[in-house]
């Protein structure tokens, strides 16, 4: 007879997951069962720090009582109804979440690669219906190094190997060129264009922020050229980089952006494409749709994400805690740590290939108690929600610098 699951240890469940789940992640040894704030537990009854913040998609900590209660109050009422009918609670959700981006319309669906995928549509109906393209040779021009999603046409224009290998044939319609180079999007850019697709911050690529002024030059370069600038703030957005956007750092509006992660408060999942009314409005009834999306537990949790990103206090808070975060990082520049890039909550961190690899060191990290993940060859990243205090910055910082120093 299988144990309960509270009756079990983290290498029962381990071995448990091996014969009956997909083997498409390859997680740290650690089992969570309970969590709060910044911090979770696993079924032992171990404390580790949450310094991942599940990709950013927990930017306002575990159980923040705030979208508890939202969800709590919600699932008293009324839980789904499909885009069949109305519910009484979307329209709020899709006219404060405009209004916090600064944009007209919102297209709500549920995961990170749905929007992506979405936006994608979006964008090659205005161009056939707009601009004038004809009809199937539409193009999108995409960056290197991206990370939109796993779909099959989102991995159509991945340059992971990984993510690629043994997934084709491939979706058509997509150039890629480097990121954070002008000149080469200058280039791939001509009247079949529909849209750029881009990352201000290439989170899975290892935190890589681009030069001052590449994203201005985006903007402009779109408007010029007569497509769309399509942002993906998926992991970037809501509060992580110290502002609503990480395009605010650069004072640009792209023409569509896309939302998730966060935008679900860690509790549901919820995306949405929002965009100008003029290229939004190219929709019609039957052209794209989702059974869930939009769906009112989705709609009164996103609305008080954005409630609690109109205050403005997690911003301030991921722009004040970014300077200790690039503090203790600056300190350890030369001890163990070879750079770090790093923008509000969220850094990039290349660890000196000589004391391990990136996931080596995360689960050093992981046995002193610090959840960090890494991503290619001995890069960690770090994305702690919103709600960590100075002293536990600084206190995983100070683990860091303890497992480097072993390390070596």
């Amino acid at each position: 007879m299988t144990a309960p699951a509270h009756a079990r240890t983290s290498a029962d469940l381990i071995r448990a997951e091996e014969p009956v789940l997909a083997h498409n992640y390859h997680p740290l040894p650690v089992v969570v069962a309970r969590a709060e704030g910044a911090w979770v537990e696993d079924v032992e009854g171990r404390r580790y720090l949450d310094m991942l913040a599940g990709y950013s998609a927990l930017n306002f900590g575990h159980r923040h009582p705030a979208l508890i209660q939202a969800a709590h109050d919600q699932l008293d009422r009324l839980t789904l109804t499909s885009r069949a009918f109305h519910n009484d609670r979307l329209a709020e959700f899709a006219e404060r979440l405009a209004a916090l981006t600064g944009l007209d319309m919102v297209l709500p669906m549920n995961t990170g690669a749905e929007a992506v995928e979405s936006g994608i549509k979006v964008a090659r109906k205005w161009a056939y219906d707009v601009k004038g393209v004809p009809e199937g040779q539409a193009t999108i021009v995409v960056a290197a190094d991206n990370f939109h999603g796993r779909t099959t046409t989102i991995v159509s224009f991945s340059t992971d190997e990984t993510a690629r290998a043994g997934f084709g044939p491939f979706t058509p319609g997509f150039r890629i060129v480097p990121y954070n180079d002008l000149a080469a999007l200058e280039e791939a850019v001509d009247e079949t264009t529909a849209a750029v697709l881009i990352e201000p911050i290439q989170g899975e690529a290892g935190v890589i922020i681009p030069d001052e002024g590449y994203l201005t030059g985006v903007r402009e370069l779109t408007r010029r050229k007569g497509c769309l600038f399509i942002a993906d703030e998926i992991q970037s957005g809501l509060g992580r980089t110290g502002r609503t956007l990480a395009v605010e750092h650069e004072s640009v509006v792209p023409d569509v952006l896309l939302l998730g992660k966060a935008l679900g408060g860690g509790i549901v999942p919820v995306s949405a494409v929002v965009a100008r009314r003029e290229v939004m409005g190219v929709l019609g009834p039957g052209e794209h749709g989702s059974t869930f999306g939009g769906n009112p537990l989705a709609a009164a949790v996103g609305t008080a994400v954005v409630g609690l990103l109109e205050t403005g206090e997690f911003q301030r808070r991921a722009d004040e805690l970014g300077l200790v975060l690039r503090e203790g990082l600056e300190a350890l520049r030369g001890h163990g740590v070879s750079g770090f890039r790093a923008r509000g909550l969220w850094a990039g961190v290349d660890v000196d290939p000589a004391l391990g690899t990136g996931r080596e060191i995360s689960e050093r990290l992981m046995r002193e108690g610090i959840l960090v993940k890494d991503t290619h060859g001995s890069t960690i990243r770090l994305a702690p929600p919103l709600t960590v205090t100075a002293d536990e910055l600084r206190s995983a910082l100070g683990t860091l610098e303890k497992v480097l120093g072993q390390a070596g």
